[in-house]
């Protein structure tokens, strides 16, 4: 039988749950659907992650033994309650469709079961409903490690951080200066029928009131405007750019930042990234908009010990993280992230700012940002930096966006921004010989 959007929602969810990325395990199952089913698939797939924690919890209500071992089959009635739940399909479709998904999974003999499990919850829905809500993980859908983390991080904006993450998230562009203003452009988009709104933090960002697809976005194809979220948006600025300057772009995949820099300043990029592959991503962002950097495939924290040129004026350190200021676009993230991966890559970040440290010149300036909402990925990287490096000072981004830390200054999601940590740190000057 033929994939349905139902069945590969399911197989996209049990990738999920088996610890595979969703970026990684939509595109294969996308290939033998229709233009409209692989926006439903999305949808589906999607939205059940975003709701697993409630969906898990009412489906272990309604059934008399454990599922878990069949991975499938769970996710394909978390599928089946979603619809029922959150989604404006006829209740009688979302049943039959997603029972008619086991025969296609391989799965007939579940038929009755999954039958049985989606017609219950539409005639008990409210007590089941009531039965969960005490539950933390089903009541704001994160495990218990990252709600307990950010209740310590967020202290009185714990729950609305958790709301915002169950969100969908808004497709922000960011406008080329080089070919044309923000202004210039948005009224571009009016004419083809797409409202936007500027962002006020953000001078070259605009936010589409209805995601669409980018071949709809006017001069997406030329290099005009290029999507990136506003939050993002603002390490150009931060980074205080002069023509001239000499700049490295220590984790740059997939390009976003490294393409920004360049449109808004004449200058000299060095764009390096440990993993090939994703370098290529940088040079097909660079292509796109008409723009040149030097490309380098290399681990940034071994650069300093084979990098005979000048050092740099400039250096964003954009580093790997958990992800968990983004989990509005990536809802995968709450379910594959544990509790001990957070120790380890912030000794990571830590280790980065090390080594690149070396290759910044005097009087220089390092954004370092993550994409990160937990205090052990931010400040406390950047505090634990500052500990151990004398030469490196501490300077107060004076914004309107964010709130300020002892160190940095920190986002939270929603609205137009992800969330977001960023810090600027300037390398003190060597005193005048003599």
């Amino acid at each position: 039988m033929k994939p349905t959007p139902r069945s590969a929602a399911a197989l996209a969810v049990a990738a999920v749950l088996s610890g595979r990325s969703l970026d990684d395990a939509l595109p294969p199952l996308e290939g033998g659907l229709l233009p409209g089913d692989r926006s439903l698939l999305r949808a589906l797939a999607y939205g059940t992650l975003r709701d697993h924690g409630r969906l898990s919890a009412l489906a272990q209500r309604m059934l008399k033994s454990s599922l878990q071992a069949d991975t499938l089959i769970c996710a394909l009635i978390e599928v089946g309650l979603f619809q029922l739940r959150s989604l404006r399909v006829s209740p009688h479709a979302a049943v039959n469709e997603t029972v008619l998904a086991c025969e296609i999974l391989g799965r007939t003999e579940r038929k009755p079961l999954l039958n049985a499990l989606l017609r219950r919850f539409q005639r008990e829905q409210e007590s089941l409903e009531a039965a969960v809500a005490g539950d933390p993980t089903a009541q704001y859908s994160h495990p218990s490690w990252l709600i307990e983390t950010l209740q310590r991080d967020w202290p009185e904006h714990w729950q609305s951080v958790l709301e915002r993450n169950n969100e969908q998230a808004p497709m922000s562009l960011r406008v080329n200066r080089r070919r044309q203003d923000r202004d210039a452009y948005c009224a571009a988009l009016a004419a083809a029928g797409l409202a936007a709104h500027p962002v006020e933090a953000a001078p070259d960002a605009l936010v589409l009131e209805h995601p669409t697809a980018v071949e709809r976005i006017p001069g997406f194809i030329e290099g005009r405007v290029s999507v990136q979220d506003a939050s993002a948006q603002l390490a150009v600025d931060l980074l205080q750019l002069e023509p001239g300057l000499k700049v490295l772009d220590a984790c740059s995949a997939p390009g976003g930042k490294t393409a920004h820099l360049l449109e808004r300043a004449d200058v000299e990029v060095l764009a390096v990234d440990h993993d090939a592959q994703r370098l290529g991503k940088v040079r097909d962002t660079l292509r796109r908009l008409d723009l040149k950097a030097e490309l380098l495939a290399r681990d940034a924290a071994l650069l300093k010990d084979r990098w005979g040129g000048a050092p740099f004026d400039r250096i964003l350190l954009d580093a790997p993280c958990s992800g968990t200021g983004v989990i509005r676009r990536h809802p995968d993230i709450k379910w594959l992230r544990r509790a001990d991966d957070i120790p380890r890559m912030a000794d990571a970040q830590l280790r980065l700012l090390f080594a690149l440290w070396p290759l910044l010149a005097p009087g220089g300036r390092m954004v370092f940002a993550t994409c990160s909402v937990l205090a052990a990925e931010g400040e406390h990287v950047v505090r634990q930096f500052f500990m151990q490096q004398a030469d490196a000072k501490h300077e107060t981004i004076d914004a309107s966006w964010g709130e300020a830390r002892r160190f940095g200054r920190r986002i939270a999601p929603g609205g137009d921004f992800d969330g977001f940590y960023y810090a600027c740190l300037r390398k003190n000057r060597r005193p005048a010989s003599g």
